[in-house]
């Protein structure tokens, strides 16, 4: 009989059993009973000509045709995966998943640019985490998703980054503040204030930090807090200042529950990143989505 007339399913088959070294686990593996699965087997070794198993005690072994046949579902399986990720390609940006994990302060923007992605693009099913950098970094080691967008790539890590937008720091106060109104302040003038700051390893407060230091002023640490929401709280209430991405104070600068200063040096320019492990293979949709956000309009309000 033509050796074309094998067909997929008894490959597969035959495929269980070397690899398992045994009928009765292939069957179990594959939800066969051990007879069907045996007729399979049987039905192959007749369309190939030759015995493919010879049994030596109680152990079944490959014969010479069994290990070319073996070889050859080996191929088989790995093109149709080829196969099976090529055609995904062509139907990724419609159907497909991506996942995607930002830093906190992104959270009033990134989120819309997904939300008009997937608007454009129903068939992709995308899950979005919202943490810390550090959370981000650990999540970046053990490859959890797909992208990761933040205010700098770490340095420490073989990753891929493209910087697409400005992430603009802006120096906020209480409403009624000393130095508000005030033009081109000094940062001088700044010393003696105390400051809300982000928790250490956060990029923003390194950025403020550096920016300080460089006018050889060490900040007053008045609180530490991890929220961007509990900063703008703190600092509505009279506590110290804040530097924050110009993003995340819109409506409290509209309702005028902060005030921002107008500080020499400001605003700060940083940029956010797009970030994933080096060489990782990006799926149809989330390349899709990385393109879209890379064009998004995402820079910071000019302030």
């Amino acid at each position: 009989m033509p050796l074309r007339h094998a067909t997929l399913h008894q490959l597969r088959i035959f495929s269980a059993v070397a690899r398992h070294s045994s009928f009765a686990r292939a069957a179990e593996a594959l939800h066969l009973s051990p007879p069907t699965l045996s007729l399979q087997v049987k039905q192959l070794a007749e369309t190939v000509g030759e015995p493919l198993f010879e049994q030596i005690g109680k152990k079944i072994f490959l014969t010479r045709a069994g290990q070319a046949v073996a070889q050859t579902c080996q191929d088989i399986e790995q093109r149709m995966e080829r196969l099976s990720q090529e055609l995904a390609a062509l139907h990724g940006i419609e159907k497909g998943s991506v996942s995607i994990a930002i830093l906190t302060t992104l959270k009033y923007t990134v989120p819309k640019v997904l939300a008009e992605f997937c608007a454009e693009h129903p068939g992709i099913e995308a899950t979005l985490f919202v943490g810390n950098r550090e959370t981000l970094l650990q999540r970046l080691a053990a490859n959890t998703d797909d992208l990761y967008v933040m205010g700098q790539a770490p340095a420490h890590m073989d990753v891929m980054s493209e910087h697409f937008a400005e992430n603009r720091l802006v120096m906020v106060a209480p409403p009624g503040h000393s130095l508000a109104g005030q033009r081109e302040v000094p940062a001088q003038w700044l010393a003696q204030e105390p400051f809300v700051l982000r928790e250490p390893g956060s990029g923003t407060r390194l950025t403020t930090e550096r920016f300080f230091s460089g006018h050889g002023i060490t900040l007053t640490n008045r609180l530490e807090v991890s929220s961007t929401e509990a900063i703008k709280q703190t600092v509505a209430g009279g506590l110290g200042l804040a530097v924050l991405s110009s993003t995340t104070v819109v409506s409290e600068l509209a309702l005028g529950e902060l005030v921002q200063l107008d500080v020499q040096g400001f605003p700060l320019i940083r940029h956010w990143y797009v970030v994933c492990p080096a060489g990782k293979r990006l799926s149809a949709a989330a390349s899709a989505f990385k393109t879209w956000l890379l064009h998004a309009k995402l820079g910071s309000p000019a302030v």
